[in-house]
């Protein structure tokens, strides 16, 4: 993948901020004109660089205000018993995030609720019930101190 040099860091900046901006209105933030923002925005989204363009929706709002933490830790650390847990978490709707850790979890998951005895029914249904958990523990958010920052690059 080609470097990214001091446009395209200033682009990408830009529409990590607001990514609705205008093709017109990132080049005058950045100082080029409208074919080179386009040419380059492009090619940031052909390599790869910007993956998606999304909104923010407000989790109160549509009913999700609950946003709980969890910590998994799996029986056996297997590559076979990775692959079955990963394959499990992939449909679960609820599931906003997942990741494989080092320390005291094998993965951290991040999920949306509408309060806690929504939780309560997902964790007795799914959360116990997927392949090879041994352990869980809990973690509920109390508030959102820095969310979806933007990179700092």
């Amino acid at each position: 993948m080609p470097e990214i040099d001091r446009i395209d860091r200033l682009i990408l900046r830009r529409l990590q901020a607001e990514g609705r901006l205008s093709n017109a209105d990132v080049a005058k933030a950045v100082n080029v004109s409208p074919a080179t923002c386009h040419r380059r925005t492009q090619r940031l989204f052909d390599e790869g660089h910007v993956t998606g363009v999304h909104a923010r929706v407000n989790p109160e709002s549509v009913g999700l205000g609950t946003l709980v933490m969890v910590g998994v830790v799996l029986d056996r650390s297997t590559p076979e018993s990775f692959a079955a847990f990963e394959a499990a978490v992939v449909g679960m709707k609820e599931l906003l995030d997942c990741q494989l850790v080092a320390g005291d979890f094998d993965y951290l998951l991040r999920i949306r609720v509408r309060d806690m005895g929504d939780f309560n029914a997902l964790h007795g249904k799914m959360l116990i019930a997927l392949p090879g958990v041994r352990q869980i523990r809990t973690f509920f958010v109390l508030k959102d101190v820095k969310n979806n920052a933007p990179l700092p690059f």
